[in-house]
This record gives structure tokens, sequence and C-alpha cells, in this order.
């Protein structure tokens, strides 16, 4: 398969990957009001940021890695996976379109006592690898879903749900003085719910559709 064979086929992927990702992190949660905070203080910002994008990139090339080689001899129980990861989607999708009936806000302030870089970082860690969900999202629902891709697109795949990531983290931590006024609108998280909600039930049938025309 040549270059520009694979960039046609990698680059869909690509796009499914990074938006996949972009649905499961963009939520209101402890790591983003985290990297939130530290972007509004200009504090350590960088390094918190590089520190969240980089865990998640190593956790989803593991899950998509992992996932492919532990299902690679085993198509019936791949395709059951991958099944189980459509309802999680349209589960999640639900939530979503849930949370959008809601208002909710991510508020967070400047003040309270700086940090060390340590400290910064220990704190990112914290909220990145001691919190089960992030495992669940990464390792095995993007895994599995990336493991269902040919074996020449799963980096792509990867590479997509990494840098939705990079972007979001880069954003929160170096864009929070622009957008900080805008996530303590509820208006916007009901319309980003809402968006988050129809993007997961697309993925959820797209994914559903893969299972079944490899029946």
């Amino acid at each position: 398969m040549n270059w520009n064979h694979t960039l046609n086929w990698g680059w869909p992927v690509f796009v499914q990957g990074m938006v996949l990702g972009l649905g499961l992190i963009v939520a209101i949660g402890a790591q983003n009001a985290f990297v939130l905070r530290q972007g509004l203080r200009r504090e350590h910002v960088g390094s918190v940021v590089a520190f969240c994008a980089v865990a998640d990139a190593l956790l989803i090339t593991a899950g998509v890695l992992g996932m492919a080689q532990a299902l690679g001899e085993r198509p019936a129980f791949a395709r059951a996976l991958a099944l189980g990861g459509a309802a999680f989607l349209a589960v999640y999708g639900w939530r979503a379109l849930q949370r959008a009936r809601q208002a909710s806000t991510l508020d967070v302030t400047s003040t309270g006592q700086g940090l060390s870089l340590g400290a910064a970082l220990a704190q990112a860690a914290a909220f990145t690898l001691l919190n089960p969900h992030v495992y669940l999202d990464t390792v095995l629902l993007v895994g599995s879903i990336g493991a269902q891709q040919p074996t020449s697109l799963q980096g792509w795949f990867a590479a997509g749900a990494s840098t939705a990531s990079l972007l979001w983290f880069s954003a929160l931590g170096f864009g929070a003085r622009w957008l900080a006024p805008w996530f303590a609108k509820p208006r916007a998280w009901q319309v980003l719910d809402a968006l988050i909600g129809v993007t997961m039930w697309v993925l959820s049938a797209l994914l559903v559709r893969h299972v079944w025309a490899g029946l």
C-alpha cells in the first residue's frame, strides 16, 4: 500500500479517532477544571498540558495496540466487544443529551496558594491516572474501537484520538483567559452536550455497521 493510498484511507480514520476522543474528553470534570485553573493562574501551564496530553496518548496507544493483539485471533470476541462499545457510546450519548437539558457550569477561580512544578504535576497525575474512567475511555473503549481498524490504520486512529486530547488540553490551558467566561455559561455546555450526544450516537451506528459488514 503506497503512501497516497494510505493517506486517503488514513485521514477519515484519523478524524474518527479525533471526534471520538473529543466526545469523551470534553466534559465537566476535575481534570479539566484543574487544567483550566492552572491556565487562569498562568502557572506551569505547558508542563501540565504536556503531561495530560502525553498520558492520554500513551494510554490510547497502549489500548489500541493491546486490544488489537488480544482480539486479533478472536474475531467473535472482537465483534462482541465492538457491539459492547457501540452500546456504551449510545448510552454515553443519551447521558450527554440528558445533561443538555440541565444547567451546568465549569467554574474555577484563580485564587488560592500557588503550586510548585512538582506539586502541579503530582496533581495532574492524580486527576489523570487515579480516575477509573480514564482507563475505561482510553484503554478499553478507544482501544477496542481502534482495534477494529485494519492494522495499517490503527496508528491513524490512535493519533486522531491523541490529537483530540492535545487540542483540548491546550485550549483549556493556554486559552483559559478567554474560555473561562464561556465555560461559566450553562447554555454553552447545554449546546456542547447536545452535539456530543448526537456525535456519540453517530459513532455508535457506524460501529454497529462495521460489525454487521464483517458478519
